[in-house]
C-alpha cells in the first residue's frame, strides 16, 4: 500500500488530522516542537479537559512524549501538569530552547505533521472556530518525509544545535 500522500490542512482540519485522529492514538511516541506551549484542552464525548490528562492514560499504557518548546509553558499548563504523576515520573520529557520556532509533530516515527500551528487551544487545539488562530500545515505518512522530521528532532534532542548557539547565555536549559 502506497504512504499517505503529504498533503495541505487548514484551521480546525488540523486539531481533527494531528490530534484526534494521530496524537491520540499513538503506540509508542509522540514528539511535539513548538514555540508556545499552553495547557491545549480537547473534546471528550462532550466536555472538554487538558491534553495533559490523556497523555497521563496513554504514558501509563507506555506511550512516551518529548515536547521542544522556545519559553517556559504557561501557567496554566504547569498546573496541569504539577497535577499528573504519571507524566512527572517519565512519562513526559521537555527541553526549552529558545531558538524553537517549529512546529511539528511524529507520531510512532511514521506520521509526520508541520506547520503553522503552536501546541495551544488557538493553534492545535479545539478552540471555537471564530477565536482560533488560521493556521495551515501538511501531514504525511512518507517515510522520507518523517524519517528527516524524525533526524531533525533527534538532532535538537542530543544537542547538536547547543554547542556554538549564539543564545547559549539565555537558555535556561542547555543540553551540552
Amino acid at each position: 500500500m502506497d504512504p499517505m500522500p503529504t498533503r495541505l490542512i487548514f484551521n480546525r482540519d488540523i486539531y481533527n488530522e494531528v490530534i484526534e485522529n494521530q496524537v491520540l492514538r499513538a503506540r509508542q511516541t509522540v514528539w511535539i516542537a513548538t514555540a508556545d506551549l499552553k495547557d491545549l484542552h480537547v473534546q471528550t464525548g462532550r466536555r472538554y479537559k487538558p491534553i495533559l490528562e490523556l497523555f497521563e492514560q496513554m504514558a501509563l499504557e507506555g506511550v512516551r512524549f518529548r515536547i521542544i518548546h522556545a519559553k517556559i509553558p504557561s501557567a496554566p499548563f504547569r498546573d496541569t501538569l504539577d497535577s499528573l504523576p504519571g507524566l512527572l515520573q517519565g512519562g513526559l520529557e521537555l527541553q526549552v530552547c529558545p531558538r524553537s520556532h517549529w512546529k511539528m509533530v511524529i507520531v510512532d516515527g511514521r506520521f509526520g505533521y508541520f506547520g503553522s500551528a503552536n501546541f495551544t487551544g488557538a493553534g492545535l487545539g479545539v478552540k471555537n472556530e471564530r477565536r482560533r488562530n488560521l493556521e495551515v500545515g501538511a501531514i504525511t505518512h512518507d517515510p522520507e518525509i518523517v524519517g528527516q522530521l524524525v533526524s531533525q528532532f533527534d538532532q535538537f534532542w542530543i544537542g547538536d544545535f547547543c554547542g556554538d548557539c549564539a543564545f547559549r547565555d539565555r537558555c535556561p536549559d542547555p543540553i551540552l
